[in-house]
């Protein structure tokens, strides 16, 4: 039910619209119910979650690896359309000992929605 309303919802969803998603159809559906299959589906690997900066966690239904840009007006998160840049972890140069895992790369930006509204106040 999580997995299916994060591919039916097709954006960068908060746990919390997720669960309003879910409990729209399900009432009887708890919070916790929600938020601990969500876990769940982001340790197999179903959902991938991304971290905001100074915001919700978000999550994704691409899978593959990509980069966002959060609107700073809205909030809204969206993909960047671009190639990964391969190999960016070899590429860094440690002098603290670090193991670097994974990154993730976030861009600011106003999006279409944002700068439209921004014209009308104008």
């Amino acid at each position: 039910m999580v997995l299916s309303a994060v591919n039916e919802l097709h954006s960068h969803v908060t746990a919390d619209q997720i669960y309003h998603y879910i409990k729209a159809k399900y009432p009887s559906i708890g919070r916790g119910t929600v938020y601990r299959n969500l876990g769940i589906l982001v340790e197999e690997g179903k959902v991938r979650k991304v971290e905001v900066p100074d915001g919700s966690d978000r999550f994704d239904f691409t899978l593959e690896n990509h980069y966002h840009v959060e609107c700073v007006k809205c909030g809204g998160v969206f993909d960047v359309d671009m190639d990964v840049i391969s190999e960016l972890e070899k590429k860094i140069k440690d002098t603290h000992g670090i193991q670097y895992l994974s990154y993730d790369i976030f861009f600011k930006g106003i999006c279409p929605e944002c700068q439209k509204k921004e014209i009308k106040d104008v």
